[in-house]
């Protein structure tokens, strides 16, 4: 486990940096891949701030504290991390590709909806995607984390873009492009 601690507004303490890399090692346990955390506490007026990004196979869990005493920040932050870390692990668990109903996600079917408008559409907000690498299940984990309803990834198996989305049903499905 790789962990980096960045002081920000107060001085550097061995002591504080010591407990907040003893309770990051806590998190060795949920997990076997190799973990990077970025720590940085930091003090603005009275509030003691601890903020930790943590990045496991590709995936990043990020939370931030802030309380009266560095100690307590640190500790609540340690709290959120664990809870975030343990439902990341249930979901990777959930998410085997065999579990997907109906086969829709196998085999790239999707609900057509035809809205059809007499004037065209206006493109009211463009939005930049980061394209990155994974499988199928991942990039199922990836958008049950996420807030959105898609996500656009690289399939890592096939190497062609795929957008993952929500349906209605509650369902997944999967969107495979091809170039011919």
């Amino acid at each position: 486990m790789e962990i980096s601690v960045t002081f920000r507004h107060m001085e550097p303490s061995t002591e504080l940096k010591s407990y907040v890399e003893e309770k990051a090692y806590k998190v060795k346990r949920y997990i076997d891949s190799p973990v990077e955390a970025h720590i940085v506490l930091r003090v603005e007026k009275f509030r003691h701030i601890a903020d930790m990004t943590l990045s496991i196979d590709g995936n990043r869990i990020k939370a931030v504290e802030q309380t009266g005493d560095m100690y307590s920040s640190i500790d609540q932050m340690m709290d959120k991390i664990e809870e975030q870390l343990r439902r990341l692990l249930s979901r990777k668990r959930e998410y085997k590709l065999e579990n997907f109903k109906g086969g829709d996600l196998l085999n790239g079917e999707i609900e057509a909806q035809d809205k059809l408008t007499e004037s065209e559409p206006n493109i009211i907000k463009t939005e930049r995607v980061d394209i990155k690498p994974m499988d199928i299940n991942e990039a199922a984990m990836q958008l049950d984390l996420s807030k959105r309803n898609f996500l656009v990834f690289t399939n890592s198996k096939s190497k062609n873009i795929n957008v993952i989305y929500k349906r209605k049903d509650g369902d997944l499905g999967l969107i495979e492009a091809s170039t011919k």
